[in-house]
């Protein structure tokens, strides 16, 4: 099969380390125990894989094949699988696998297992024709999407709805969205169809994305560090940077939530973290909390939700070989909505 190879950890500030992913043809993958192979059509790009690429969530080993947004049909399955799922339209997430047996996963939390694992991380994804996954970790697909519409959805809205159910909107508050790519975007969309009145203010560092989130139906939309019209109960980072961190905080009001939905930060600008100031940033009980990853309801619940809407994400299309064309523009914020590869 063509895959998109990732061979060793990149620089991508570095002008001959940009371009981190070789086309190779690679053995097709086999199902094991309680496995399905999927025949791969589209896979979504995520921040994350610039992450992964430079080494702030680096794969235990290499080479590893990246790509957690994953749309494709079954076509052959593993022991103990039934074969009614054989041509079924399925999608993988960054959830890959988790134990099922720990105190996390027993309460729902499978996103926080010890033993969990990634897609595109810990276990080959899909930025190649053919990828296995565990049957119970493949996601059946409402038929309203898609391929290229519902990639995105997997991980970008699926993290976004778990961002959103984080910052607990129950007291009418304003919400602020500070980074404005694939998941804020689907966010607002979502905001919109749940709380059509609710005042949403975005903050970005690109006009582009400043009149992109207007465009969507955003209260408000400013630099990263101006200020909104008013100050908000909940503030949702998308950012990979720490600079709107430190502006989030000034921005919420009292008992003020901020949800930092990123796996890792760059440390460019970490020496901005000894600017905070406690009694205006900190004080009046503001919390900041993290989204570590997804369960599967998450994904499951999100999917039924965005079928209902119905709510298409905005996306950009690229051939599977102009993988690394997508991720540098993703690296130098050319967002418009989110970025999916066709596979096949």
């Amino acid at each position: 099969m063509k895959a998109m190879l990732l061979d060793r950890l990149y620089d991508l500030n570095v002008e001959n380390e940009n371009e981190p992913l070789r086309l190779v043809d690679y053995p097709v993958p086999e199902p094991g125990l309680g496995e399905v192979r999927i025949r791969v059509t589209v896979c979504g790009v995520c921040h994350t894989e610039l992450d992964e690429i430079e080494g702030r969530t680096p794969p235990p080993r290499f080479p590893m094949i990246l790509g957690h947004q994953a749309v494709g049909l079954i076509d052959r399955v593993g022991d103990n699988v039934s074969e009614k799922k054989l041509g079924e339209r399925v999608g993988v997430a960054w959830i890959y696998s988790a134990c099922g047996k720990c105190r996390w996963c027993r309460q729902g939390l499978e996103n926080l297992c010890p033993e969990f694992r990634a897609t595109g991380r810990d276990a080959d994804g899909g930025y190649a024709e053919y990828m296995v996954v565990p049957a119970d970790f493949a996601h059946p697909l409402p038929a309203t999407f898609s391929d290229a519409e519902v990639a995105p959805l997997l991980c970008a809205g699926a993290i976004g709805y778990r961002s959103l159910s984080l910052a607990q909107l129950d007291s009418g508050g304003a919400l602020g969205l500070t980074g404005f790519g694939a998941s804020a975007h689907l966010v607002l969309k979502l905001v919109r169809h749940q709380y059509p009145d609710l005042p949403v203010y975005v903050f970005a560092r690109s006009e582009k994305e400043q009149h992109f989130a207007i465009e969507l139906g955003a209260t408000w939309a400013g630099g990263t560090e101006d200020n909104a019209p008013e100050l908000m109960e909940a503030i949702i980072d998308t950012t990979p940077a720490w600079l709107p961190v430190v502006s989030a905080m000034r921005q919420l009001e009292p008992g003020g939530r901020l949800v930092i939905n990123a796996i890792g930060k760059e440390d460019n600008d970490r020496e901005l973290l000894a600017g905070i100031d406690y009694p205006r940033d900190l004080w009046m009980e503001k919390q900041i909390k993290s989204v570590a990853n997804v369960t599967r309801n998450d994904v499951t619940e999100f999917l039924r939700l965005a079928a209902e809407i119905p709510l298409h994400p905005i996306y950009e299309e690229f051939p599977l070989v102009e993988a690394n064309r997508a991720l540098l523009e993703l690296k130098n914020r050319k967002i418009r909505g989110a970025k999916v590869l066709r596979i096949s």
